[in-house]
């Protein structure tokens, strides 16, 4: 439908008003007969001065989204000066000319040529002016007018969120806010209902209810169990024009999770459990688990248990599994079938979170009975005690009876037991046991000095099953007897000056006792009765465990008598009496005049600036043993030869393979100096053999080269004879020295590999002639023609 609105534009000139009003037109459904008009004012009066003219704004609304099919007709702007005879120009400028909005340059219709959207602008400012069309000039001025599109409702509200998340306690009162929605209309809030939003609910009644105008959602029933519903899904409608008819309207849901409280107590879910527990039951091992259930969640659902009364309140214990919410029962002493084999607990289990607000509903905790039966097993014997001690005295026979142990079986068979001692314990066999009454005796002498106590093991099994067996520990202290005679506390050696005076003290004697004494040690100090009456020594008993020696006499001679022997006989006061008879060394110095001792007669006595006889001896010892090695180890040296490389027992030229290893070829200028062979000249005779260690003893004799020999015997024979003389050459020839052959010799290569190689037999007949010394090589060699001949 096309609605059209007239607006009047007042035109103010000099003092005078004339107002055009041009009425807004009512809504019809056909073109209004005059439209919309922006006059422009003129003189209408020829007679009055125009004094002010100016163009007046004024506003043309136009609706959004227009659907029809011709451009939307805005509205028309008109000058007083247009005569209508076309010498006028209408111009359009600002938002949207041209382009949005279009004008009639003749008549100055305004048209919208596309459909306008108040959401994106909702205002248009434009300026209008009059000019000559022939001259191009303005006959009015530039004036500005607004354009403002009018809504109408065609947005629906939009909720901030699609999907919104809340959460409640359960059991909470009605009206207790859960959350709020947001619903926003892009529509005008200004002009008509159409941004007026009203909330409502679709989905979720009659749990939750909406306000209408803010969207706040609150509870409307009662004590909402979560045990019986967690989770509601509520869906709200939002509608703009105030929710009236024809309005449009948006959805959003809200799931609404109800979260715990403690409003259930835990409960058994039978009142009665029966357990079985063997009576060999190791002390806090679970018997079993009993769980009541708690239909809360979290901490809410944690439980505590604990035994309240019962015959076994001491018996056991109960403990609670934070994981699994299941109450242990243990044991925590130890179960006799033979002494009670039933027992009736009463187990309580309590919330340990309690909400004060449930308390009406009853006591968060409940109880169940349990009954627990011990079954028999077969147990091991049991001794009477856990340990013994057990005591003994030192000087006992054998086979005497220091002590018993008893175990029984504690099975209503009481199997008989016998009894051993475990040998781990005692590794000496110093004790044993009788097997049928457990009495033990020693089998050993034994002595408190060596051991005072003895810490054995003894074993009770069931004589049949042995696999049923215990063990008791057995502490056995030997008591002491009177069985060591005291002694010196150490080995006494003193000396006495040759000018000592008579009843002069030189030595203070004390003694010692292995044995123990309740009463403390009490020695008595005496001179064997041989040397009582004789001796030049007196003994003074101190009465305190010690006693001196004094001189008899004024002086003493160390050339008639140089050592005495003191025999002091010790003895205790305990019974029996013990005593023993200790010598004390004296031996007869000579002193100065303070006392101090200047020498003995040759006795190792020690001296504060020397060393004693024997440490004297020692380091003489260790210095002859470190000589006498320097000396054979010099000796090893000069006597030990290097072992040649020829190790074969027969001479060189009868096996010349037995150097047993490979040459290094032309390079190899370390074994042989090969120019020695080709020159006998330069032979070096000062140069050392390489397959043996060096001799040092005798220098090496040098011998005059024989010049210009071109004879080969003579060369050879010369160098034979130097070898023969020469008392630091090896025991057997040298390759070296007969390698050379010399120039134009009539036996040519001496070498019978390179024989080898020649095609034809050769005659070595004439080695025969050369001497003894070729007399292997000749019959070798003759030896193989004979083969070959044969």
């Amino acid at each position: 439908m096309r609605t059209y609105h007239c607006f009047w534009l007042l035109f103010w000139a000099g003092q005078s008003h004339q107002s055009f009003l041009t009425p807004l037109s009512k809504r019809t459904s056909g073109f209004p007969e005059k439209g919309k008009v922006l006059v422009l004012s003129g003189n209408n009066r020829q007679d009055l001065h125009r004094s002010k003219r100016s163009w007046m704004w004024n506003q043309f609304f136009l609706l959004e989204e227009y659907t029809g099919t011709d451009y939307q007709y805005v509205g028309k702007l008109h000058s007083d000066q247009d005569k209508g005879d076309g010498s006028l120009k209408y111009i359009l400028s600002g938002d949207g000319a041209g382009d949005l909005f279009i004008i009639n340059e003749n008549t100055g219709d305004i048209q919208a040529t596309k459909r306008l959207d108040r959401e994106e602008k909702p205002v248009y400012i434009l300026r209008a002016q009059a000019i000559n069309r022939r001259t191009g000039r303005p006959v009015e001025p530039e004036s500005e007018f607004i354009i403002k599109i009018h809504d109408i409702n065609d947005n629906e509200p939009m909720f901030t969120k699609d999907v919104y998340n809340a959460s409640i306690p359960e059991m909470s009162d009605v009206g207790t806010f859960v959350v709020q929605v947001t619903a926003t209309d892009a529509d005008d809030p200004t002009y008509g209902n159409s941004a007026k939003v009203v909330y409502s609910i679709l989905q979720g009644q009659p749990y939750f209810s909406v306000e209408s105008e803010t969207g706040i959602i609150k509870t409307a029933l009662l004590n909402m169990d979560r045990e019986n519903r967690e989770q509601y899904q509520v869906v709200i409608q939002a509608k703009d024009m105030g929710g009236q008819m024809g309005g449009l309207s948006g959805t959003t849901t809200v799931n609404i999770t109800l979260t715990d409280v403690n409003d259930n107590p835990p409960r058994f879910p039978q009142s009665t459990y029966q357990f079985r527990a063997p009576e060999s039951t190791p002390l806090d091992s679970p018997v079993g688990r009993i769980k009541a259930n708690d239909a809360d969640v979290d901490e809410n659902a944690e439980i505590e248990y604990s035994i309240t009364e019962g015959d076994g309140y001491d018996m056991f214990g109960i403990t609670t599994d934070k994981d699994t919410q299941e109450g242990i029962i243990t044991v925590k002493k130890a179960l006799d079938f033979e002494s009670k084999n039933l027992y009736i607990l009463k187990v309580e289990a309590t919330n340990t979170h309690v909400d004060p607000r449930f308390l009406y509903l009853g006591p968060f905790k409940d109880s169940a009975t349990v009954r627990i039966q011990v079954e028999d097993v077969d147990e091991p014997p049991m001794f009477s005690r856990p340990a013994y001690i057990m005591e003994v005295k030192e000087d006992v026979p054998l086979n005497t009876v220091i002590g018993t142990v008893t175990a029984q079986d504690p099975d209503a068979a009481k199997n008989p037991v016998k009894y051993s001692v475990d040998r781990h314990t005692d590794m000496d066999r110093v004790f044993n046991i009788n097997s049928g009454n457990g009495s033990i005796f020693t089998s050993k002498p034994l002595d408190r000095e060596t051991l005072l106590w003895h810490n054995i093991t003894v074993i009770a099994a069931e004589i049949n099953n042995p696999k049923q067996s215990s063990r008791v520990p057995v502490f056995i202290k030997v008591l002491d007897v009177n069985d060591n005679a005291p002694e010196f506390a150490m080995f006494y050696e003193t000396f006495v000056c040759e000018n000592a005076k008579a009843e002069q003290l030189i030595q203070t004697l004390s003694a010692v006792d292995k044995d123990d004494s309740y009463n403390g040690h009490q020695f008595s100090f005496s001179l064997a009765p041989e040397a009582a009456s004789s001796s030049n020594f007196t003994l003074q008993d101190n009465r305190d465990n010690t006693a001196g020696i004094f001189t008899r006499k004024t002086r003493y001679n160390r050339h008639e008598t140089s050592t005495y022997f003191l025999p002091v006989v010790i003895s205790d006061n305990d019974y029996p009496i013990q005593s023993s008879t200790e010598t004390v060394t004296i031996r007869v110095c000579a002193c100065d005049h303070r006392g101090k001792m200047l020498s003995c007669n040759a006795e190792a006595l020690i001296h504060p600036t020397g060393l004693s006889t024997g440490a004297l001896i020692a380091i003489l010892l260790c210095i002859i043993i470190l000589l006498v090695t320097v000396v054979l180890f010099a000796a090893l040296r000069r006597q030990r030869k290097k072992e040649p490389l020829i190790i074969s027992k027969e001479d060189i030229r009868d096996n010349i393979v037995s150097y047993n290893d490979e040459g290094g070829g032309e390079e190899d200028t370390q074994a042989f100096d090969i120019g020695t062979l080709r020159n006998p000249e330069a032979i070096d005779d000062n140069k050392l053999r390489r397959d043996i260690v060096p001799e040092t003893l005798f220098m090496p004799r040098r011998t005059a080269t024989a010049r210009d020999n071109t004879d080969v015997r003579d060369f050879i024979n010369q160098r034979l004879k130097e070898n023969d003389t020469d008392p630091t050459a090896p025991p057997y020839d040298s390759l070296a020295t007969y390698a050379y052959e010399g120039n134009g010799s009539v036996a040519e290569s001496l070498s019978s590999l390179e024989s080898v190689t020649t095609d034809g037999d050769q005659d070595y007949d004439y080695l025969s002639d050369w001497g003894p010394r070729f007399k292997k090589l000749a019959d070798m060699y003759g030896s193989m023609d004979s083969d070959k001949d044969s």
